[in-house]
């Protein structure tokens, strides 16, 4: 980022301070990119960490919610059904899920007993394989419920993500004042032109 490269430019601030050449404009750019690179070194990462712990704490309370409304019972291969694989949740399935369908029998949390077509983490499924499956309070099929690991990576990512968009949201005001302050130059200097321009070379004009 050019901000980055305001911090040369903030060294150069005081060689412009007694410098006949210096410009008022030359000292607002300096103090802007120097500013802008203390935002981006103290408040962006400030801005990280807030949304970073906001995410964690919502994440994990995620967490605790499926935990307790989702339940592990055990339930038997009746038989296995033809298909390609496929994970109905992928947020919170892992890399080790390996997933077949099967027609299975279980029974849920409420004593209830359930017959479908589900998921199962077996290789190779037969009849009368026992697997794990996740189920709500009534025994109907859910996902695996998020895990405190990837509630925190997923945390984690947010707020560096709010870091980055917050950094280059401070480069993108700094950059859009100081085009404006160029184009501004460049309007006094072209006036500037348009005044000295029926003179310019006229014996006593000073050229």
């Amino acid at each position: 980022m050019r901000a980055i490269g305001g911090l040369g430019a903030f060294g150069g601030l005081w060689r412009w301070r007694h410098n006949p050449l210096r410009r008022t404009t030359d000292l607002v750019e300096a103090w802007l990119a120097f500013a802008a690179l203390t935002l981006i070194l103290v408040a962006a990462p400030l801005v990280g960490a807030v949304v970073g712990t906001a995410t964690q704490g919502s994440l994990q309370q995620s967490v605790r919610d499926q935990r307790a409304a989702r339940h592990l019972v055990a339930a038997t291969v009746v038989k296995r059904v033809g298909g390609s694989p496929f994970d109905p949740d992928p947020e919170t399935s892992t890399s080790r899920d390996r997933h077949s369908r099967v027609v299975a029998d279980w029974t849920g949390p409420d004593g209830t007993d359930r017959h479908g077509t589900v998921l199962s983490g077996l290789k190779d499924p037969r009849p009368g394989d026992r697997f794990a499956l996740w189920t709500d309070a009534r025994g109907r099929t859910v996902g695996r419920p998020l895990d405190s690991a990837t509630a925190t990576t997923h945390a984690v990512l947010a707020g560096f993500g709010a870091t980055v968009l917050a950094a280059g949201f401070i480069e993108g005001c700094r950059r859009l004042i100081v085009w404006r302050m160029i184009r501004r130059r460049y309007v006094r200097w072209d006036q500037a032109w348009d005044k000295a321009g029926p003179d310019w070379g006229r014996t006593g004009t000073g050229s």
